[in-house]
Parts: C-alpha cells; structure tokens; sequence
C-alpha cells in the first residue's frame, strides 16, 4: 500500500468534499500521521472513510468528522483546548498543531496508555492526557478557548458550556441515533451562546454517558 497515496486521495476525495478547505487543516492532514494512531491490525484502514475501531466499543472517527469539526472550531495558537475522549490520541494530536495546549479526557486506562504512547512517538509535547470521567467537562483546568466532544451526547451538559471562556467554542454531536446534529457553540458572553448545526450524522455514545444511559434503565 501507498500510505503518501492513500493520504491524498484520503484528503481529495473525503474531506474536500464535505467543504473542509482552510488550507491549514488541510496541511494538518498531510502532517499528522493517521495511520500512526491507528490500532496495527487497522493500520491499512487509516485513510479509509469509516470509523476505526479502538477496543471496548470505541472508534476513531471518520477523517472527515474530525477534519471538519477541526476546521470549524478556527484554533489559534493561544488557544488552550480540552478534549472529552481521547481515543487513539489522533485528534488531540491535530488539535495540539494547532493551539498553545491541549488537556484530552479518557475514562478508560488502557485507551489513555496507548494515546499517550502514540502522542509521545510522534513527538507531541502539549498534550495532558488524564483518566477520568470527562462527561462534565474537567473544571480544574478551566476555562478553555475550545472544547470538542469526541462521543456523542443526548444533550449537552451545562456545566461543559460553564467552561468555555466568552469568544470560546464548542464542537459535539449531540441527539440519540438515528437522529444526531454536530453543533458549533459560542460564547459570545457570559452565559450566553450561539448555535450553529453542522451537519447531520450518527457516531457512538461518549464512553461515560453510553455506560450512565444502560445503568439507569
């Protein structure tokens, strides 16, 4: 397999379709090895348009969720980031590129192990990656510029939002199968924030809120 190959057609015929065309996410992609966060039997599978499995019922999602949910949030270089289920570590990898820091929430120790180890290998220096249950955002290292959901969620809990600072902006998918909408929030002042829907699509619960739903029935 041609992985240089693969990674264009990757970019040229999944995610430049669905509008993601800032230039520099673009060149996020082509810097930030997928392949290297991808589990080694679904390393083949890197650049393939589906999400990857991680173990567990986990996912890495499909390139262009993550390369238009990047492109949505417009990081900066001040900005200081959180992360609610760090996966592969892929994502706080392209975030890291681009934002001063990056602090990625996992509940599962084994997951947090292996994104640490595959951040470390390729050499990203501004990520915190902590074990713990993230459904609530993690307050004791807020407020951040940018928040991203990397589950989804039936609705997003308040004391998430609480967490941004005015200016900053959130991306989740938030509905319950087959219905869910990518969201972009903004704090535009204390207390309030705009909504704008991104598009419609369907990837599994975030860790901590699948297990809350099937133990409260």
């Amino acid at each position: 397999m041609n992985i240089e190959q693969a990674r264009f057609n990757m970019i040229e015929q999944q995610i430049r379709p669905w509008e993601v065309l800032d230039p520099q996410v673009l060149d996020l992609l082509f810097v930030v090895k997928r392949e290297d966060f991808a589990p080694p039997a679904y390393r083949n599978l890197a650049f393939a348009d589906l999400e990857i499995p991680l173990g567990n019922g986990q996912v890495m999602l499909a390139p262009k969720i993550e390369a238009k949910m990047l492109q949505e949030l417009g990081i900066k270089k001040t900005d200081k980031i959180l992360e609610i289920g760090t996966g592969s570590g892929y994502m706080a990898a392209l975030l890291a590129a681009r934002a001063e820091h990056v602090v990625t929430i996992e509940l599962r120790p084994e997951l947090a192990a292996v994104a640490k180890e595959n951040l470390a290998r390729a050499g990203v220096a501004n990520v915190t990656v902590e074990v713990g249950d993230g459904a609530n955002g993690w307050s004791q290292r807020g407020p951040y510029d940018a928040i991203v959901v990397s589950g989804s969620v039936p609705v997003l809990p308040d004391a998430l939002l609480k967490q941004l600072r005015v200016g900053g902006r959130l991306a989740a998918v938030v509905g319950e199968a087959p219905v869910m909408e990518a969201q972009l929030i903004t704090c535009t002042a204390d207390g309030i924030y705009n909504t704008v829907n991104l598009f419609e699509t369907v990837i599994p619960p975030l860790d901590c809120v699948a297990a809350r739903s099937s133990f409260s029935l």
